[in-house]
């Protein structure tokens, strides 16, 4: 499905509802398997978090065989339940996705559950899914992982540290990606009374393999799926703003960071008592503010907002700090090179940098490829406000945010199949 989008300007104040964030819902899916006391609200509505409930749902069901489980393009899911799966005692599982999934590394996750005692095996490629995982009761406690590598495979690890017998001991070697995404996953476990520590580049989580007295947890609603709002605000007139449900001050997701980068293209965030947000354009800003350029190791899922951004403000950038966008459901970096050079940007990247500076875009719209790759999709729809635009494959968007299309309806775009 094509979409052509067009937009001269969006409603001056609008209301959005925005469901759980992807990534707490993901992890607190996991932490209710383990611990069947937790009650979860305002869980994402996204393809990746609907693929962790069916898998679980499906892993639990009566058999004496092994199980074949895909995730599709889930790759939260695919990392998590590696490491659920592994501490499945008596239980054989074959873990799968699609095409691109199984050209998503798992080596380094597979590697350090191996050495804790997990029961791996690779199906096709070495190195990649699909993997058999034959579940069993794992005694070893300390593991070492390179700490420049997806936070995912470190938090699939601490997800399921607090059901170890001895807990676990994980060091990190190098300098650490993603911080955030690792705080988040420790506050989760510290919300639900499981004791942690992170000092320097250890971190230590308390074995507790009872069950919990009953919780209910609400999810913070999803920073990521804001970025595209925080994009169109920054592209419209002095005066717009739209208000959005339910952030916090005190957020653990790294993409918060939003607020603060945001401020820079003249957007001013306010944070209101019923736990909404209001974001307003209030100035006008003519040069990339991050001086030597902006490091997104710590949120690098908003790293294609910024840029989009930029090119749509008409300013140079650099962004870095992006190696591990070469690893997720397409090479983002690639991605944005070849489809912001289409609309007359020239584009420099790396292994984890990527370097634009802007041109005059196309007076009529044209195509963007999104690569099968949900961010893709949201983070161009922005442009509308300066060209007519083409969003090629745009039912992407369900991986994290299912009714992207129809709320940016309900702020005045106008949106139509090609």
């Amino acid at each position: 499905m094509n979409l052509l989008l067009k937009s001269s300007t969006c409603n001056p104040q609008s209301a959005i509802a925005i469901t759980g964030s992807k990534s707490e819902t993901n992890r607190l899916l996991l932490l209710q398997a383990l611990y069947p006391n937790l009650t979860l609200e305002n869980t994402s509505n996204s393809d990746d978090s609907e693929v962790m409930i069916k898998a679980l749902q499906n892993f639990h069901l009566p058999t004496s065989i092994s199980q074949l489980i895909n995730v599709h393009h889930a790759g939260t899911a695919m990392r998590f339940l590696t490491a659920y799966f592994a501490i499945q005692e008596n239980r054989e599982v074959i873990l799968t996705g699609s095409s691109r999934m199984k050209e998503r590394p798992i080596k380094i996750l597979v590697d350090a559950l191996r050495k804790l005692g997990a029961e791996i095996s690779y199906e096709e490629n070495e190195g990649f899914p699909p993997i058999k995982i034959k579940g069993k009761k794992l005694l070893q406690n300390k593991v070492s992982l390179p700490a420049n590598v997806s936070s995912q495979y470190i938090s699939a690890l601490l997800l399921i540290a607090p059901k170890l017998e001895n807990g676990l001991e994980l060091t990190l070697e190098g300098e650490i990606t993603s911080v955030p995404y690792i705080k988040m996953t420790l506050a989760l476990l510290n919300e639900i009374g499981v004791k942690t520590s992170f000092a320097d580049n250890k971190i230590v989580v308390k074995p507790q393999t009872i069950n919990y007295k009953p919780q209910i947890i609400s999810v913070e609603s999803d920073w990521s799926s804001a970025s595209y709002f925080y994009s169109i605000i920054a592209l419209s007139k002095i005066g717009t703003q739209i208000t959005l449900s339910s952030y916090k001050k005190n957020s653990l997701q790294g993409d918060s960071s939003l607020v603060e980068i945001y401020k820079n293209f003249g957007v001013e965030t306010i944070f209101n008592e019923n736990q909404s947000i209001t974001i307003s354009k209030i100035n006008v800003h003519n040069s990339f503010p991050f001086g030597e350029g902006w490091d997104g190791a710590n949120s690098p899922d908003i790293a294609q907002t910024i840029a989009v951004t930029c090119f749509g403000l008409g300013m140079d950038c650099h962004l870095s700090g992006l190696h591990t966008l070469k690893i997720k459901e397409t090479d983002r970096l690639e991605a944005l090179k070849t489809e912001l050079s289409k609309l007359g940007a020239t584009i420099s990247v790396t292994n984890d940098s990527l370097t634009l500076v802007s041109g005059s875009p196309p007076l009529e719209g044209l195509g963007v490829a999104t690569y099968q790759d949900h961010r893709m999709a949201m983070a161009f729809a922005p442009l509308a406000l300066k060209i007519p635009i083409i969003i090629e494959e745009a039912e992407v968007v369900s991986k994290s945010y299912p009714t992207f299309w129809d709320d940016l309806k309900k702020i005045g775009f106008s949106i139509k199949e090609e």
